[in-house]
């Protein structure tokens, strides 16, 4: 029997992608736990957490994936977006190269990932405003071009981070997309699910749970 922490009525995967030291570790803390860690270092392979919202009055308990940014891990974490729902491609808005390689991450999720997944593209490290390198206008221009949804967060002081998440997990605000609805096709299109174990909220995995994807109750 389930303990009331995890009485959930569906469990969806979303990925975090993007280049190393862009803050995905810190969005996904500041999301799961409402923590941030000045001193993060960057993420080892693949790990995740998990929070529970309310969706369309359904208890959506989201499993993030914090992926690796580095080159060296690109063939570990490819095969972790098969079976996610949505997808927050981030770059940090004071360094321009991690937003000219949104675009090869863009294309890396499209040819891995399902064809409906709601992915945002996230300006993080808002609060470095007066660094800015990324001009919110060209950023939010090559979302729409892409039909991806678009905001500017910031992890440290907490800006859009809940919107960023709820909106991911609603299929809110990006063109042609969805609700609750398509995601429950995504789900049901789904190879046979895997039920994973969860101890402390928060855990790692090694290259061998390439095939996990969504988990249901």
């Amino acid at each position: 029997m389930r303990g009331k922490d995890d009485e959930y009525d569906y469990l969806f995967k979303v990925v975090l992608i993007g280049d190393s030291g862009v803050g995905k570790s810190n969005l996904l803390s500041r999301f799961t736990r409402n923590e941030f860690n000045l001193e993060s270092k960057s993420t080892i392979g693949v790990e995740f957490a998990t929070r529970s919202i309310q969706v369309d009055n359904k208890t959506v308990k989201a499993q993030i994936w914090d992926t690796a940014g580095q080159e060296r891990y690109r063939a570990i974490t490819s095969a972790y977006y098969r079976g996610a729902v949505g997808a927050l491609l981030v770059y940090d808005i004071a360094k321009y190269l991690t937003y000219e390689n949104a675009e090869r991450w863009l294309k890396e999720l499209q040819d891995h990932a399902d064809a409906n997944i709601v992915i945002m593209l996230v300006g993080n490290k808002s609060d470095l405003r007066h660094l800015r390198a990324v001009p919110t206008d060209e950023a939010r221009s090559f979302a729409e071009k892409n039909g991806l949804s678009f905001l500017e967060t910031s992890a440290l002081d907490s800006t859009n981070v809940e919107t960023a998440f709820h909106n991911i997990l609603s299929g809110k605000g990006q063109p042609g997309k969805w609700g609750t609805e398509m995601v429950l096709d995504i789900v049901s299109s789904q190879d046979p699910l895997v039920t994973l174990t969860v101890h402390s909220g928060v855990g790692s995995c090694s290259p061998g749970w390439g095939d996990v994807g969504i988990c249901t109750p």
